[in-house]
């Protein structure tokens, strides 16, 4: 499905070529983000990848965009806990330019302090939009409850203090030490060829040199007591988000959480959805989600409830969680769980762009790229002891951390603590 290749600078080139398609899409991947980051330089790489898309000595912002888009091409970037990407999708004959503007933004980007004053306000905005937001605001809440003095628990975007203190030289420093040959990636999917692509990063990234990395430091997990944290908010719902460690090591261990997932509350046939929003009307909307990272899990799951109904919202998830890791899952909900995700998966890497984003993160942050058919047997050979054994690792007893932005009073919040300590 995909080749690789190392240049003889230690840049990654890995391309899976999809004959026939149209558009080829590129992304040059740095395996930075916020967990490289210290408290006091918090939000440094979403500011850099801000930067970055503000123009070099030979181009403009607005030259970079015209450049991409005047070929019919789209052209993003984002920001991770372990990983930025910068990525353009273009017509395949026009794979070069793409690659040398890709190149000439994450090697030579001229950082205007001008423009670096223009962009901390811009991200002042961002971080008050997601305080704003009570559905962003609980998650950001959650991670600080989970992930106590590690940088997982603070927002990527870092607070409006640590941005203003943020100067030019600490973006140059930040580059200088994280955005090196030997840290990055070429990736790329569509319809291009590998020794064509090698040939083009060569050329574009041929004078980028390879130096030392530093690494980050691994949380601490905390179980054994689970932890609550409310924040009242001027809020029509009731926004809940519960999280739960995981520590699953393997594919095979990470792929049974991904189905318990899904079976818990992946879609719209799940336990939670059908539960809490079909049969008893408590929600209009709740989900879980696996969220893996290089070195360790968490499983979320988030609702929006009338704040009448928060703790009989909170009563039906745990009444669930037991529910799945007790009694495991039925055979005719496993052969859906499967089914879904196999489909979701080969419908995703069927276009060029989520191909591309698929490879870049299995790449760079899980360590290797599997191959497509292992995926979908290694997801088929599950069985429901499989399942069970992955809801009975992550719901343990007094393991639920649990944020709530509401307006719930005293007896409310005590019921909500008293339903938590269940699990």
């Amino acid at each position: 499905m995909h080749k690789h290749t190392v240049l003889d600078n230690k840049l990654n080139v890995i391309s899976s070529r999809m004959r026939g398609m149209a558009s080829v899409s590129l992304g040059v991947w740095i395996k930075v983000g916020g967990r490289y980051e210290t408290e006091q330089r918090s939000g440094i790489s979403h500011l850099v990848e801000h930067m970055l898309f503000k123009g070099t000595p030979s181009r403009s912002a607005k030259k970079l965009k015209q450049s991409i888009e005047g070929v019919g091409g789209a052209f993003n970037g984002f920001t991770s806990d372990e990983v930025t990407c910068y990525m353009v999708k273009v017509p395949a004959k026009h794979t070069e330019l793409g690659l040398d503007v890709l190149s000439d933004m994450v090697l030579r980007a001229k950082f205007s302090p001008t423009d670096l004053a223009r962009e901390k306000f811009v991200i002042y905005e961002e971080i008050k939009m997601y305080k704003d937001q009570p559905s962003e605001h609980v998650l950001e809440l959650l991670a600080e409850l989970m992930w106590p003095g590690n940088a997982l628990g603070r927002p990527l975007t870092g607070t409006i203090d640590s941005v203003r203190a943020i100067k030019r030289q600490h973006l140059a420093d930040f580059r200088n030490t994280y955005y090196h040959s030997g840290n990055m990636s070429v990736v790329s999917a569509g319809d291009v060829d590998h020794v064509e692509l090698g040939r083009l990063s060569a050329k574009y990234f041929s004078k980028c040199r390879s130096v030392e990395n530093p690494g980050f430091d691994a949380p601490a997990i905390s179980r054994g007591a689970s932890r609550v944290r409310f924040a009242r908010g001027n809020v029509k719902q009731a926004h809940i988000a519960m999280g739960f460690y995981c520590d699953a090591g393997t594919n095979r261990e990470r792929l049974a959480v991904k189905l318990m997932s899904i079976i818990l509350g992946g879609n719209m046939s799940s336990r939670l959805f059908d539960g809490l929003r079909e049969e008893r009307g408590l929600c209009y909307d709740i989900s879980s989600a696996y969220k893996k990272h290089s070195d360790v899990g968490e499983v979320q799951i988030h609702a929006g409830v009338d704040n009448g109904k928060a703790v009989s919202a909170v009563t039906a998830i745990i009444d669930e969680l037991k529910k799945i890791a007790d009694r495991g899952v039925s055979p005719g909900e496993l052969t859906r769980a499967k089914e879904y995700a196999k489909g979701q998966f080969l419908l995703a890497i069927e276009g060029t762009s989520t191909r591309m984003l698929w490879m870049g993160d299995r790449f760079l942050t899980h360590g290797g790229i599997p191959d497509v058919k292992k995926v979908v047997d290694e997801i088929d050979s599950l069985s429901g002891k499989d399942i069970r054994k992955a809801a009975r690792d992550v719901f343990t007893p007094g393991s639920a951390n649990l944020a709530l932005v509401s307006r719930v009073g005293t007896k409310e919040k005590q019921a909500i603590r008293r339903q938590v300590s269940r699990l």
